[in-house]
């Protein structure tokens, strides 16, 4: 069961705590993230053709999740048996080893503290009439601080590639006094963070270069990377 939740889901919260059953046993859900990254999301439905494509795209770039010290855990409002027969689907048809676990929430307790429900689709309902849980996707740090929140309709596949992506953005940006401008990829250039003065960028990022008082670009060294 999911802990109390005072406070509404924002970025910088504590993930909510809960314990739940998943196709790889139970888990208390912060002892899982233990002292790693995790990319956490939900899907509205098993057996379905958007999720399907979806958690195959993920199950694919796991070893890149993996690489950067981040567990990938999925849930929907189904149970565990549900999720078992369904993974044998994806395996088939997107040609892949899904390793990583997905939650049992029939009872959307675990939905409801992480605002996983669908207000605005309102035909997105199960036989009893009860919203589905959307797309949404969490990633949370080592410290259980949540970093990135995205929800997306039931009608949209995701960018798996774009969750990646993000957390190669965030794993940077806590290593080094850097932001990462529009489309950036690992490789490229980044943006001098705000707080970093003209006189410490040139020790930190002796390459840097001002475009604009507040925009100075710079390469990472390569002893940075």
């Amino acid at each position: 069961m999911a802990d109390e939740r005072q406070n509404p889901i924002r970025l910088g919260t504590t993930a909510p705590n809960f314990e739940a059953e998943t196709t790889q046993g139970p888990i208390k859900f912060h002892d899982w993230i233990g002292d790693s990254w995790c990319v956490f999301f939900s899907h509205p439905e098993d057996y379905t053709p958007v999720c399907t494509t979806e958690l195959g795209a993920f199950a694919k770039l796991q070893p890149e999740f993996t690489k950067r010290n981040v567990k990938m855990i999925g849930l929907s409002a189904n149970t565990v048996d549900s999720h078992d027969g369904w993974i044998k689907d994806i395996n088939e048809i997107s040609q892949c080893n899904l390793t990583f676990p997905i939650i049992g929430d029939k009872e959307r307790k675990i939905a409801y503290a992480y605002d996983m429900i669908d207000h605005q689709d309102m035909s997105n309902v199960d036989s009893k009439g009860i919203a589905f849980t959307i797309r949404s996707v969490f990633v949370i740090d080592p410290k259980k601080t949540i970093r990135l929140i995205m929800s997306y309709p039931a009608s949209t596949g995701r960018n798996a590639a774009e969750v990646l992506r993000v957390v190669d953005s965030l794993q940077t940006g806590d290593k080094h006094r850097i932001t990462t401008p529009i489309n950036w990829i690992p490789g490229e250039d980044v943006i001098v963070h705000p707080g970093v003065s003209n006189e410490e960028a040139k020790t930190l990022f002796p390459d840097f270069r001002i475009v604009k008082p507040y925009l100075r670009f710079t390469p990472l060294p390569a002893d940075k990377i």
